[in-house]
């Protein structure tokens, strides 16, 4: 592997130290690299397990790094990633990631992280037993004020929780049931070698026993199926649908929701799908025409009713709330050097304010489902309690269902290693 992927790799995970946008956003301008899936692999896998490492490398550091030299922090994480979980030859892994100090513009780091490097491997076993007597949250790699929020919310799934957070995350597939059974698709990929299995919480939802490319998936083109982790999958047959309705889909980027909705019911009287950035309704668009299905598409900031409603109430309105996305750290490990406790506060704010202003647009007897990919309850069980506190027009309604943890105000599915699932929360509203 060339130097360069590692700069390339240390580059963005340094964005990354600095708060500066997402992993996936930091990714997209190098799609079109040689080396990619390295990159990516590198960037995924460091913040993955970067709280761990960053313990290893204090460790190692006689002293701490200057905060202006994040990227050589990077490299030297990225170092450690590939002598402690990946395949590479350990002294390609060396020689590589001391060479990138050059195309990093750093070569007054080269003997550091030569150094660093090649103690590791001297003190692999001192460092694992300095390792196994850290804190919870050094050796699950997570950050401190998660770990502490998962042990007190929820103290008997912690483990399970924090292991299933940093796993690998499965390739999830939503089968088209108005083009075919589970069962047929299923056929369909066995007669091609390809392994799958059913889920067991959506009757739609597949899983690939080996990753591969999208636009390689058999009949993707084609709409017969879609990319839908299984925990949103249960939206559709969660929000009661039947023919003739109005349904308001609020925050619906990427559009995986929306489009399960439409396959769902064929016989809504309309579907209108918000979001307040341009490239990411773009992407509800190109989803719907791939899956030959259509809704009306508003560009608005869902909470300012002025910029898009017209009036019109509702019988259905779904909210996929902005939230902390504690409940998918597998699929973007980037929240956990991301997150902070400050930002679930500013959201907290962002929920309460969608909530009130969409209420709004219900009409009396209709139905309002909110969800989050949270397992933070202050965003959950305790927003939907504040709600319906001040909100007398509103009523639990109570969904019947054999998965997730059933909570007072909704139900909670939580990240686990026997679950192929993301952690997401419901709770199904009735407007009296």
């Amino acid at each position: 592997m060339a130097s360069n992927s590692r700069a390339i790799a240390a580059k963005i995970l340094g964005s990354l130290l600095k708060k500066q946008g997402s992993l996936s956003n930091q990714l997209d301008p190098f799609r079109d690299e040689a080396e990619f899936q390295f990159i990516q692999e590198l960037c995924f896998g460091t913040c993955r397990w970067f709280h761990q490492l960053d313990f290893l490398l204090q460790e190692l550091l006689s002293k701490p790094l200057k905060l202006k030299d994040r990227d050589v922090r990077a490299l030297m994480l990225i170092g450690l990633y590939q002598l402690k979980f990946m395949r590479v030859p350990d002294h390609a892994a060396i020689n590589e990631t001391v060479s990138a100090t050059s195309d990093l513009k750093q070569r007054w780091a080269r003997g550091l992280v030569n150094a660093v490097l090649r103690n590791f491997q001297r003190q692999a076993d001192t460092l694992q037993a300095k390792l196994d007597s850290a804190s919870l949250a050094s050796r699950a790699s997570h950050p401190d004020w998660l770990v502490e929020a998962v042990a007190t919310d929820w103290p008997d799934q912690l483990e399970d929780i924090l292991d299933a957070s940093n796993a690998r995350p499965p390739l999830t597939l939503r089968v088209n049931l108005a083009r075919q059974s589970r069962e047929q698709y299923l056929q369909k990929l066995s007669s091609l070698g390809i392994q799958a299995t059913p889920g067991l919480l959506a009757n739609s939802a597949i899983y690939l026993s080996e990753p591969m490319p999208v636009h390689n998936i058999p009949g993707f083109a084609e709409g017969e199926l879609s990319v839908q982790d299984e925990a949103s999958q249960l939206v559709a047959g969660t929000l009661r649908l039947e023919p003739g309705l109005q349904l308001l889909d609020a925050c619906a980027a990427p559009g995986g929701k929306t489009s399960h909705i439409l396959e769902s019911e064929h016989s809504l009287t309309r579907l209108v799908a918000i979001d307040k950035e341009k490239s990411r309704l773009f992407r509800i668009e190109e989803n719907l025409q791939r899956l030959k299905l259509a809704a009306k598409l508003v560009c608005a900031d869902a909470a300012v009713l002025a910029s898009w409603w017209d009036g019109e109430g509702f019988d259905r309105v779904l909210l996929d709330a902005p939230c902390s996305a504690t409940g998918v750290i597998r699929r973007h490990p980037d929240i956990k050097l991301l997150r902070t406790p400050e930002q679930v506060t500013e959201l907290l704010a962002t929920q309460q304010q969608l909530l009130r202003n969409l209420w709004q647009c219900l009409k009396p007897g209709g139905l309002f489902l909110y969800t989050t990919c949270s397992i933070l309850p202050e965003e959950n069980q305790a927003q939907i309690r504040q709600f319906l506190d001040s909100h007398h027009d509103a009523k639990y309604e109570g969904i019947a269902a054999d998965w997730g943890v059933e909570c007072e105000t909704g139900r909670q599915l939580l990240p686990s290693t026997s679950s192929g699932a993301d952690g997401f929360f419901f709770s199904l509203l009735r407007k009296c």
